[in-house]
């Protein structure tokens, strides 16, 4: 089973060592790691890379799974590793627009959001008093726990903040609440607001 720190490795080897920060694989063996909690669930045939239609585009997400022919979960994955300052406010434009996108065009939907945060530059943040990791962990509180009856645009089912520190080496330091509580959690939604899918969810 692929671990947290076996994704924290492969990102730390190909951003830091290998200095391809903006390569398209850095996250790979963290979506391996999504695959694997979705599967071990029950969610047969989850996708990776895969052409979620959207109100503005379709988008490709990182994991996502479809059942009767539509997407009925998606997770979206980031890295937060240096420039802080600047990454930050657009990972968290990101994630609202993403998930905007996503469920103007299918308000059912449930997604997810992870981030591995690197604390080895972090600081506080002069016009916000608090530190670059402290702000992200709290925005991504504040834009989860989407739910019927409320569907809010722009919110999310569900968030994980993974911080590392890459000063040397890589290490997994905390995560905002364990990883399988919020895989639990994920999956209970999709089978909530999908319950044809229950106990059949290898038919898509």
């Amino acid at each position: 089973m692929t671990s947290l720190q076996d994704a924290a490795d492969d990102l730390f080897r190909i951003a830091v060592t290998e200095r391809k920060s903006t390569s398209t694989s850095r996250l790979r063996v963290l979506a391996d790691l999504c695959v694997e909690e979705l599967e071990a669930r029950g969610l047969d045939g989850v996708e990776r890379e895969a052409p979620v239609p959207g109100a503005g585009r379709v988008k490709r997400w990182d994991v996502a799974w479809r059942h009767g022919g539509k997407y009925r979960a998606a997770l979206s994955l980031k890295s937060v590793l240096r420039n802080l300052g600047g990454t930050v406010p657009n990972r968290i434009d990101d994630l609202i627009g993403e998930a905007a996108n996503a469920q103007l065009y299918s308000p059912e939907i449930v997604i997810g959001y992870i981030v591995i945060f690197n604390v080895e530059r972090d600081a506080v943040s002069p016009r916000h008093g608090t530190t670059w990791r402290e702000l992200m962990a709290g925005r991504l509180s504040t834009l989860s726990g989407r739910a019927p009856p409320s569907w809010t645009t722009g919110m999310i089912e569900n968030a994980l903040l993974v911080t590392v520190d890459f000063g040397v080496s890589s290490r997994v330091l905390a995560t905002s609440q364990p990883p399988e509580t919020f895989f639990d959690d994920l999956v209970r939604q999709v089978k909530a607001r999908n319950p044809d899918a229950v106990g059949d969810v290898a038919r898509t």
